[in-house]
């Protein structure tokens, strides 16, 4: 008598690219969820007119620095909502995400001379979900 196992390596490569598909899709919420955050606390900072700015008069894109604060903390708010549809796998959370980290790389390449290194670090952040969220593949079944 012969048992037939249910494991065939298709069938196991299929569970290894779910697994990996899944792992950059939390990979990615939370990452977003993390950049939110920060922008949240950036916005914050920039409406408060914190002294932690650096102000720069020559600079081709002059903003007001409260301007750029309601900026970051709209996008940091919209970033969090988007992040929790992630952890559900919702389409339009991917959608949206690779959006809202595409404006958080161009907000904070705009605010560059306001505070240099996290706005390289924010765009780090973003690119990298960007990334996830473009070569992760849906479940789908077949």
């Amino acid at each position: 008598m012969t048992t037939h196992s249910t494991h065939t390596p298709s069938a196991e490569r299929h569970t290894a690219k779910q697994q990996w598909a899944e792992g950059l899709m939390v990979f990615a919420a939370v990452t977003l969820m993390l950049a939110g955050l920060l922008d949240i606390f950036r916005g914050i900072m920039g409406i408060a007119e914190d002294d932690i700015f650096v102000t720069t008069r020559d600079y081709v894109f002059a903003f007001d620095l409260t301007g750029w604060g309601w900026t970051h903390l709209a996008l940091g708010a919209v970033a969090v909502i988007v992040s929790l549809g992630l952890f559900t796998g919702a389409t339009w959370a991917r959608v949206l995400g690779v959006g809202i980290a595409a404006l958080i790389v161009i907000a904070n390449f705009l605010s560059l001379p306001y505070y240099p290194v996290w706005s390289v670090v924010m765009i780090a952040f973003s690119a990298f979900v960007i990334w996830a969220l473009c070569v992760a593949k849906p479940n789908r079944s077949v």
